[in-house]
């Protein structure tokens, strides 16, 4: 063998060594970040389910204990997520990922528990593009109105009371801008009248399943 082909054969060999150590630890990398990334957002996702769920009413992982729903008519959106809460092995609190669609810039993203009696545990906005200073009231960094559903259920008010005080209701508006309010306090009550007509399949869907839910509220009107 002449001593350019040797030349030749070691380059090639070095260079597949080298790649090889790349990709090593391309993949040893991967492995090491993935399972810090997958905590990390493990994590977040625990803190915000944390604002609408108090410590104290679940001892399971509200992440993994989960599952997927197709109930656009009720919760606004073509799937939506389910949180179940179970305290010392019991069911304790579902909590849904919910879309008000008729927002006045569109649609505002929430999140909502009910315990197991059907009352509301607590409501967030995860998502909206409402007018600041107008319809933004509605983030609970702006005002409290938002915590006043907490306590609330399908009978506290009656059910022609859920809505705003501008069309007869127990919920307030905010001054110049009633479509906000109007769009969220109307996607809280589908969403406690979609627990209560589908609270135990939402219960005992085994952890990560799909549902899919055929029936709508009464007062549907498919856009």
């Amino acid at each position: 063998m002449n001593e350019a082909l040797r030349e030749s054969l070691r380059s090639g060999v070095q260079l597949a060594l080298a790649a090889l150590l790349a990709t090593g630890l391309l993949a040893a990398t991967w492995v090491l970040t993935r399972e810090r990334i997958t905590d990390a957002e493990h994590r977040l996702q625990m803190d915000a389910l944390a604002i609408v769920i108090p410590a104290d009413r679940y001892d399971n992982d509200l992440v993994a204990d989960s599952v997927t729903v197709a109930a656009g008519p009720w919760l606004g959106q073509p799937q939506s997520t389910v949180h179940r809460a179970r305290l010392r092995g019991q069911d304790a609190a579902l909590v849904l990922s919910v879309v008000a669609p008729d927002g006045y810039s569109g649609d505002i993203g929430l999140l909502v528990a009910v315990d197991r009696g059907g009352r509301v545990l607590g409501v967030r906005v995860s998502r909206h593009r409402e007018t600041p200073g107008l319809g933004d009231d509605i983030e609970a960094a702006r005002s409290d109105w938002i915590t006043r559903f907490t306590g609330r259920s399908l009978g506290n008010p009656d059910a022609a009371r859920w809505a705003v005080r501008k069309d007869g209701g127990d919920f307030d508006q905010f001054a110049g801008a009633t479509v906000t309010p109007r769009a969220v306090v109307a996607a809280v009550k589908r969403c406690l009248e979609f627990v209560a007509r589908h609270r135990d399949a939402l219960y005992a869907a085994p952890p990560g399943d799909t549902l899919r839910i055929d029936s709508a509220p009464d007062d549907y009107r498919p856009q």
